[in-house]
């Protein structure tokens, strides 16, 4: 029988459910916003649907079980996208071999809108050529010009420095003008 003075994971792990901290309550309240865009780039990386919502679901319940780390008023979003991104790596260094299934279909991936053909067609069209650029260029591509991240916050998420992400997002520009042709990227 424990002591009561004892420390007792148990009873820790009850009170942690009833009284959660104010990291974790402010993981949960922003996971509505934040899951669609998680899985999305979940679907960049990964180019299959189902291992984009394991993906996506992993960094979330690493994210609630390290709530402790985050730090209440900073970017729950950006903070789940870096550790989405780096379970990504720690797949790949594990597994050794990258996988693909192809290309998405952009209305699917919540890049274009369905009411307009023109768009749909462009759309996919572009996306088709995003998902054949290298993992990293891809990567750079969807955090700044598709979720909105700012270079640096693009550069946290990747661990990388700001003129990697520069230069990527450089490189993937000059691909896709040569794929894509004079049309605007």
């Amino acid at each position: 029988m424990a002591c009561p003075w004892e420390d007792n994971t148990r009873d820790r792990e009850i009170i942690r459910r009833l009284f959660p901290s104010q990291a974790e309550r402010e993981i949960r309240a922003a996971l509505p916003e934040v899951w669609p865009r998680l899985w999305r780039y979940g679907l960049t990386l990964t180019r299959d649907r189902s291992e984009a919502e394991d993906l996506a679901q992993e960094a979330v319940a690493q994210g609630l079980s390290k709530a402790a780390q985050f730090a209440p008023g900073t970017r729950v979003d950006r903070w789940l996208m870096r550790i989405l991104h780096n379970l990504w790596l720690n797949r790949l260094r594990a597994a050794k071999v990258r996988r693909g299934t192809g290309v998405v279909d952009a209305e699917e991936a919540g890049l274009i809108s369905p009411d307009d053909p023109e768009q749909t067609f462009f759309g996919a069209e572009v996306l088709s050529a995003v998902m054949g650029l290298s993992d990293v260029q891809r990567s750079a591509v969807m955090l700044v010009y598709v979720e909105g991240y700012a270079y640096a916050e693009a550069a946290e998420i990747l661990d990388v420095p700001v003129g990697t992400v520069m230069s990527r997002l450089a490189a993937a520009r000059v691909k896709l003008k040569e794929r894509l042709g004079d049309r605007e990227c």
